[in-house]
């Protein structure tokens, strides 16, 4: 088995933003989620959102595209929910998606953030670059180019520390 460790934080909206994640859907939904995205070989770290779109931080497995893997999850938690008879059928998801990588010191980082999500929205404290699905769509960002060397001491320490980990 091959090791791997890719770490992502997705984002995506209901269709036409909206508010269909209600306190009595929301967790019929996760619970779909959270299913499919074990059912396909993820990790799930955090899974939350807002009444109008969710995030997930997940770890996938290089086997399945991060595409698929949205797709697959968004296709099934709606197809699930509107077979199932619920009376706040129909739920819909936007075609549209974000996704972010990042490295395992930064996991915490977007699990408390992610945990967070309704405080963040509540108190208007949402950090906008991880809430990217507004009007026509994701803007790219970009950081201004570091220097990257392999003799770099900070970057061989902290792999040094990932090494001591378990997983």
């Amino acid at each position: 088995m091959p090791y791997w460790q890719l770490f992502y934080h997705l984002v995506w909206a209901t269709k036409n933003r909206e508010p269909l994640l209600t306190p009595e859907v929301e967790p019929i939904i996760y619970n779909y989620i959270r299913a499919k995205a074990i059912g396909l070989g993820a990790t799930v770290f955090a899974l939350n959102g807002w009444v109008d779109h969710g995030h997930l931080v997940a770890s996938i497995p290089p086997k399945i595209s991060v595409a698929t893997f949205v797709g697959q999850i968004k296709g099934v938690t709606s197809a699930k929910f509107n077979q199932s008879g619920h009376p706040a059928a129909p739920f819909f998801w936007q075609d549209e998606y974000a996704a972010f990588s990042f490295d395992y010191k930064r996991l915490p980082n977007y699990v408390a953030y992610v945990e967070r999500q309704k405080e963040h929205h509540k108190n208007h404290s949402t950090i906008y670059a991880l809430e990217p699905i507004e009007g026509d769509g994701v803007k790219m960002m970009r950081e201004s180019g570091g220097v990257y060397l392999a003799e770099d001491e900070v970057w061989r320490r902290g792999l040094d520390e990932l090494e001591r980990l378990e997983f």
